[in-house]
């Protein structure tokens, strides 16, 4: 089971780096990063919809909603933000480049994330193998970067 986690995490990352390219592209054909985004976002949203529908979803409760900690309204506003800034780097570094700085940046912050504990993932010490995993994602992204 644990494959299939693998192969569908792996196909995931391949789609975020298949959709910077396509909303770099919209950029260009629209001539701002903005309404891109903005479209590309839209798409996505009317697409979740539907499928909740037809899912038959339940629609949260204002309680429910209310109840969510500060912590879990932060997933828009950064989606939003990495969307903008892809987009702008897109063509400007390469999509070997700003993917290789995407995922040592996630990587990174990742295990902070779990070394502390933070935004809810259970404490992970950031022991020497994840520490030299950070510095191999660095030295793999220089080495994209420069040849």
């Amino acid at each position: 089971m644990i494959a299939l986690y693998f192969v569908a995490a792996f196909v995931a990352g391949a789609l975020v780096t298949t959709q910077t390219g396509s909303n770099a592209r919209l950029k260009e054909a629209l001539e701002h990063p903005l309404p891109a985004v903005i479209i590309s976002s839209a798409l996505g949203v009317v697409l979740l919809i539907a499928t909740a529908v037809v899912a038959r979803v339940p629609v949260p409760s204002l309680q429910k909603l209310a109840a969510a900690p500060w912590s879990a309204w932060l997933g828009g506003v950064l989606g939003a933000v990495y969307a903008v800034t892809v987009v702008l780097l897109a063509h400007r570094l390469g999509a070997a480049t700003l993917t290789a700085l995407v995922v040592t940046g996630q990587l990174v912050c990742s295990v902070l994330l779990d070394h502390f504990g933070l935004l809810g993932f259970d404490v992970h010490p950031a022991g020497i193998g994840r520490i030299v995993g950070c510095l191999l994602l660095v030295a793999g992204f220089v080495l994209i970067w420069r040849f």
